[in-house]
């Protein structure tokens, strides 16, 4: 154990911290020193989703005094941004384990600090806190969430006057007011009652209609053929909520889109942070949607939906011919709703000259071809949703956005929210699936229609766990091995082009030639093979994870499409052994 973490032990053991905690590190240091060491060798720091990490004691971990530290940095960079201002903050958390004290925690520390904290009495999805931002005009929002992690996490997103996520310099400016505070006795606990708003209390006054009403009319505006869904109104729909926040929403957004044979799986309904039915709450993980998939099996169901626990991402599952549910994966829902979105406002006349969408750089090209096709910007941006809002909100007065994704099953449509939106994705996936009803097609017609129009399109994601400290020095070391020694060939497929946004540059093997990559610094490396194949490596910013997408594609037209997406699949393969991450 460093100097270093041993002198934070002792900060902690002989400073102003709870006995609870005291205790708790003299047991670690009796029991499990390595944990400790674990639990301190760092701070906390704020990536692509804010921070996020294990619950428990320690710099390291996620407690009422990171929370502390957090908030009031956040409000010292708040105090510092918007000195001639009466600031606003609205606060909102998940089911997961200590969310609702946490959630407490940040609004005791904002009003002790004379910020006016609007906080929800109950769990709310992370879209609706976004939305809560913008509607309240506040300075900025926090989410206690750990979205789709395991349940040991608890996470902090920090959100500004946008409803967006911060982004550069405001996330790394908080991070240095954070780490100012080098002391508990910095941190201003106590709680101020009258800079206290309950969202409660605010829908019981003579305001305007609730936030929860705001949100679902702004939902309801969304809809693109309301008058067709009524032929459609019985679409048997599943959902689960995984145990979180989108019980609280999503059966009411699909109420209010006009469904009314809705299925909520009962046994994960009741919002638990223990998570006790699955493993691992992410709907991107199709054991997740076991029990979701069997009722719909049971009740010959149309459509299984599925949130993460904020209720920022969702799954996705389909009847496809021969009654079995067949999961779409991110990427080919965000082709699926864009593709219906642009084509149904162009049908409308309603598709404008300024209109725009964004994708992430490591979801599918597939987009970007779709949207050259419709005569609409497409952006790519670095991997975070919160980049997709920096780009919204630097169009705002110029151009307007339509819809934008990534391919961790987010989606966003509109832009009343900042961040990726399941509980709008939901009822525009239920409404795409009516819609498709009616010409008695599914989900996977279409997306066979679109192959064809453009181009065949596969990607798969592999993700390699690698805890603590030692993982954490392992996934560097592999970083800096790709970038010092790069493959000449992928799957037999000869590289020609790298892309490194850590260094911004895009070196072309052919010529020798190199020019600039116009997005931020980040550690992600992009390879390009002869064929179109695209790999992108990039540590995760939530997780102890270092992942590869892969992505490959194909023009054939005139053969069999399970045909092309059976030779896909295989040049994955080869990928993937060829990186040796099979």
């Amino acid at each position: 154990m460093d100097s270093l973490t041993i002198s934070k032990i002792n900060t902690w053991l002989k400073g102003s911290y709870d006995l609870e905690t005291q205790n708790e590190i003299r047991r670690l240091q009796r029991e499990k020193p390595e944990e400790l060491a674990e639990s301190f060798y760092k701070n906390l720091e704020f990536g692509t989703g804010g921070m996020r990490g294990i619950m428990g004691v320690g710099t390291n971990r996620m407690n009422r005094y990171t929370i502390g530290m957090a908030t009031q940095g956040f409000a010292n960079w708040l105090m510092r941004t918007y000195p001639d201002r009466q600031i606003k903050v609205a606060v909102a958390f998940d089911s997961r384990e200590n969310s609702y004290f946490f959630a407490n925690i940040t609004a005791d520390i904002l009003s002790a600090n004379h910020i006016q904290c609007y906080i929800f009495s109950e769990l709310r999805p992370t879209p609706e806190l976004s939305f809560a931002v913008r509607e309240l005009s506040c300075q900025g929002g926090i989410m206690i969430t750990a979205s789709h992690n395991p349940k040991e996490y608890n996470g902090y997103k920090v959100y500004g006057e946008d409803g967006g996520q911060l982004i550069s310099p405001h996330d790394t400016d908080v991070i240095d007011e954070v780490n100012r505070i080098s002391d508990n006795e910095m941190i201003k606990w106590e709680r101020l009652e009258e800079y206290v708003t309950v969202l409660d209390d605010l829908e019981s006054s003579d305001q305007a209609e609730s936030i929860d009403q705001k949100y679902l009319t702004m939902i309801r505006s969304l809809s693109i053929n309301p008058e067709k869904i009524q032929r459609k109104s019985d679409l048997k729909i599943v959902f689960t909520p995984l145990h979180g926040t989108g019980i609280t929403m999503v059966p009411p957004a699909l109420a209010a889109f006009g469904f009314t044979n809705i299925h909520v799986v009962e046994e994960q309904a009741v919002p638990d942070g223990r998570f006790p039915t699955v493993s691992y709450p992410n709907p991107e993980d199709p054991a997740a949607l076991r029990l979701a998939i069997d009722k719909a099996l049971a009740i010959n169901g149309d459509l299984v939906l599925a949130n993460d626990p904020d209720a920022d991402r969702v799954g996705a599952g389909f009847k496809d011919h021969g009654e079995k549910i067949t999961l779409l994966n991110g990427n080919e829902l965000a082709v699926l709703l864009t593709y219906y979105i642009l084509s149904e406002l162009q049908k409308k006349k309603r598709l404008k000259s300024n209109n725009f969408i964004v994708k992430t750089i490591v979801t599918t090209d597939l987009l970007s071809e779709i949207a050259d096709d419709f005569h609409v910007p497409c952006y790519n941006v670095l991997t975070g949703f919160k980049y997709i809002a920096d780009i919204i909100r630097k169009n705002e007065g110029i151009s307007h956005f339509v819809c934008g994704g990534e391919e961790s099953y987010g989606f966003l449509i509109g832009d009343a929210v900042r961040d990726k939106d399941a509980v709008s994705t939901c009822c525009l996936i239920a409404e795409l699936t009516a819609m498709l009803a009616l010409e008695n097609k599914n989900m996977k017609d279409l997306l066979y229609e679109i192959y064809q129009k453009y181009a065949f399109y596969k990607e798969e994601q592999v993700s390699l766990t690698k805890k603590g400290k030692d993982g954490l020095e392992e996934i560097v070391e592999m970083m800096r091995e790709y970038r010092q020694n790069p493959p000449a060939e992928i799957g037999g497929e000869r590289v020609i082009m790298i892309h490194d946004y850590l260094s911004q540059l895009t070196k072309n093997i052919a010529d020798n030639t190199q020019k600039e990559i116009a997005l931020p610094k980040s550690n992600v490396l992009q390879f390009v093979t002869e064929k179109g194949s695209l790999v992108t490596v990039r540590p995760s910013g939530t997780e102890p994870k270092i992942k590869f997408y892969i992505s490959v594609k194909s023009k054939e037209k005139n053969t069999c499409n399970d045909v092309v997406l059976k030779q896909l699949s295989t040049n994955i393969k080869n990928i993937k052994k060829s990186l040796n991450i099979a």
